[in-house]
């Protein structure tokens, strides 16, 4: 066996392993992206739905902009038939959802991890891992089948809900299969629906709508009375039946340009770290698709990581086992969130007996009728309102998301594009860190409030959540 050196060794080239691996090079340091998959060859499109709080971090790497011409944004999102949520009233520049494939996501993150350095392995499969006080060593196959031994000094495990980082650390993947049969098919519609984006069910079947924006629509399905193995064939008329039962019409669905057939489960693994080795997206978590939630949260887990690897593997950090492990502390509890709330929506979406109709319908009219009860919704599916509990030795807004404020300096998510601390002080104020910054940052950017009413100085971490603030 031969053997080659890299800081980070991530596997995995979805959207998580991509943003993450963009990062860490952007950053300087030496990383190696393995993927099984030969180059070219993508994932199956599911994911297509871009949330408020991923934007932001999209935007913070300068590529939410143009991502918004690839798909349609939409405003307004119609659940059960009867629940509208107005999305322009999230507190956040990207008030809508975008509606893309995701392999426009992963375009526009792969272009930028081999512009910053990344060494990708494509048709390279990962057989067995091991750890020492040092690194970990990942015993590799080839394309053409010749072993390699790749040594690296932390690997992280973005490889999907059959992860074999996860299976070679040993971590057991508890819970259980929700919901089979799914179908999913993108297809041009003869009738334009009068929603933008429709998500009802009748009780024997559910389906949504969305629009991608250039004619194509995308529909996902489900009926009580079909549940077949994954296997089994899947046409279009089957979607239309569907579509028909829950919807009430299947606005001329034709032209099918890709149809699929899969179940989906709620699962999370009970540590996102193991030593010098990390889980994160689909590798540490899956739900259902109701919200569309799990591409989104698997990015918000590479934003959360990528800083901190960053930061011990440059020496930055104060306390490096403490700060890795804090990305087990944030993220892992979100992981258990996004597994509520999306198990809830489609649970209500299948409602079929008449409690369970009723709580839906009470679950509606709660929301419709108490405004600060919906934008909490939405800022959690959205993201937005996700936050991590006060760093030590802090307090509240410590921990929180930091809105993209316009600073003398230009908006927030903008200096944030540097990947590095941002200290925002009142204008004339050159403060000094304060002694609970996790690490010693060699390149802190400093930026001025353009209003001279505001005395506070905040701290920003490089993912855009507030470290500390101050009066």
């Amino acid at each position: 066996m031969s053997t080659t050196d890299t800081d980070v060794l991530v596997i995995g080239a979805g959207p998580a392993g991509l943003l993450l691996a963009g990062d860490l090079a952007t950053a300087g340091i030496d990383v190696t992206l393995v993927e099984r998959r030969p180059h070219g060859l993508g994932n199956l499109t599911r994911a297509f739905a871009v949330h408020a709080r991923t934007l932001e971090q999209l935007d913070a790497r300068g590529l939410a902009d143009e991502l918004l011409t690839t798909g349609t944004t939409l405003t307004t999102a119609r659940l059960f038939g009867r629940l509208d949520l107005d999305l322009t009233r999230l507190p956040t520049r990207f008030n809508h959802l975008l509606v893309t494939p995701q392999y426009e996501v992963e375009r526009l993150l792969e272009r930028r991890a081999v512009a910053a350095g990344v060494t990708f392995r494509y048709g390279t499969e990962l057989r067995g891992l091991r750890q020492d006080a040092e690194g970990a060593t990942a015993e590799l196959t080839d394309p053409d089948g010749t072993p390699l031994a790749l040594r690296a000094r932390y690997l992280v495990g973005t490889d999907g809900v059959r992860s074999s980082v996860r299976a070679a650390l040993g971590l057991p993947f508890p819970g259980r299969s929700v919901i089979r049969s799914i179908v999913l098919a993108d297809v041009r519609l003869a009738e334009e629906p009068a929603d933008s984006f429709s998500i009802a069910g009748s009780g024997d079947t559910f389906a949504f709508l969305a629009p991608f924006g250039d004619g194509w629509y995308r529909v996902m399905g489900w009926s009580r009375t079909h549940q077949v193995a994954d296997s089994e064939p899947v046409d279009l008329d089957e979607v239309r039946e569907i579509a028909r039962k829950a919807l009430g019409t299947d606005h001329g669905m034709h032209d099918a340009r890709w149809i699929s057939r899969f179940h989906s489960d709620e699962r999370q693994a009970p540590a996102y770290r193991v030593g010098r080795a990390f889980l994160a997206g689909d590798a540490a978590h899956v739900h259902s698709p109701a919200g569309g939630q799990g591409m989104n949260t698997g990015l918000q887990d590479a934003a959360n990581l990528s800083w901190k690897l960053t930061a011990v593997l440059r020496g930055e950090a104060s306390d490096p086992e403490a700060l890795l492990d804090s990305y087990q502390s944030e993220r892992h509890p979100v992981g258990a969130m996004v597994l509520r709330s999306s198990g809830a929506l489609v649970r209500l979406a299948m409602a079929h007996t008449p409690l369970t109709r009723a709580a839906r319908s009470l679950a509606a009219r709660f929301l419709s009728a108490v405004p600060p009860a919906s934008v909490r919704a939405m800022g959690m599916l959205s993201g937005i309102g996700i936050s991590y509990a006060p760093a030590p030795g802090t307090d509240r807004p410590s921990g929180r998301r930091a809105p993209d404020v316009h600073l003398r300096e230009g908006r927030l998510y903008e200096l944030l594009r540097q990947g590095e601390f941002v200290l925002i002080a009142p204008e004339g104020a050159t403060p000094a860190l304060p002694a609970t910054v996790p690490v010693t940052p060699k390149h802190l950017v400093r930026a001025t409030w353009t209003d001279p009413v505001k005395k506070a100085t905040v701290l920003v971490r490089p993912d855009g959540y507030v470290h500390r603030a101050s009066h």
